[in-house]
C-alpha cells in the first residue's frame, strides 16, 4: 500500500521527533560510551537503540513512553555493563572479547587466523589502507575487539617488545 493516511503521516512526524529528541538527549546525558561501539555488547547496544526507534516510529501498538522507556533500559544497561567492566576484570572478560594477533614481524599467524575467521587478503587490504606494502614491512596486525584490523608499522615498532601488544592475545607467536 502506498498511502494509509494524513494521520498515520502525522504520528510518525509527532512521535517521530518526539522519540528522536528522547533519544539524542539520553545520549547526550549517558555520555560518548554508549554508541563507541568499542566491543560487542557496545554494538549490540547502538543496533537495539536503532531498531527500537524504528519500532516506535512505525509501529501504532508501541506508545512513545514504552519506546522511551526501552531507550532508559537499554542505555542503562550498557552503563551498568561499562561500569562493571571497569570495576571487575572477571565481569570484563565475560562480556568483552580481546584483541588477537593475526600478523607478527611480518609472519601469518595461520592458526589466530583461523580462529578468528579473518583470511590472508583481509589482513592484506588492512596493510595497504595503512599505507603497508609488504607484510615484512609491518610489526604487527592486531584485530581488536570491535573488529577493526590495526596495523603497526615495523618503521613505528623498533626492535624491542611493543607496550601496544600488551593484553593482546597471540596464539601462536612470541610476543
Amino acid at each position: 500500500m502506498f498511502f494509509e493516511s494524513w494521520s498515520s503521516l502525522l504520528r510518525i512526524l509527532v512521535v517521530g521527533a518526539l522519540a528522536y529528541a528522547s533519544l539524542v538527549l539520553l545520549l547526550r546525558v549517558s555520555g560518548k560510551r554508549t554508541l563507541a561501539k568499542l566491543n560487542a555488547f557496545d554494538l549490540v547496544v547502538t543496533v537495539a537503540l536503532g531498531s527500537t526507534l524504528a519500532t516506535v516510529l512505525l509501529n501504532r501498538s508501541v506508545a512513545l513512553a514504552d519506546g522511551v522507556f526501552a531507550f532508559i533500559l537499554l542505555v542503562g544497561l550498557q552503563y551498568l555493563v561499562a561500569s562493571l567492566s571497569v570495576r571487575s576484570s572477571r565481569f570484563g572478560a565475560l562480556v568483552k572479547s580481546e584483541p588477537t594477533l593475526l600478523l607478527h614481524r611480518g609472519r601469518f599467524l595461520e592458526s589466530a587466523m583461523q580462529g578468528q575467521r579473518v583470511t590472508r587478503e583481509e589482513v592484506v587490504s588492512a596493510l595497504r589502507s595503512s599505507g603497508v606494502a609488504q607484510p615484512a614491512d609491518a610489526a604487527a596486525v592486531v584485530l581488536e575487539t570491535d573488529g577493526s584490523l590495526s596495523v603497526i608499522p615495523a618503521s613505528a615498532a623498533g626492535s624491542g617488545e611493543m607496550e601496544a601488544l600488551r593484553g593482546v592475545c597471540a596464539p601462536a607467536a612470541k610476543v
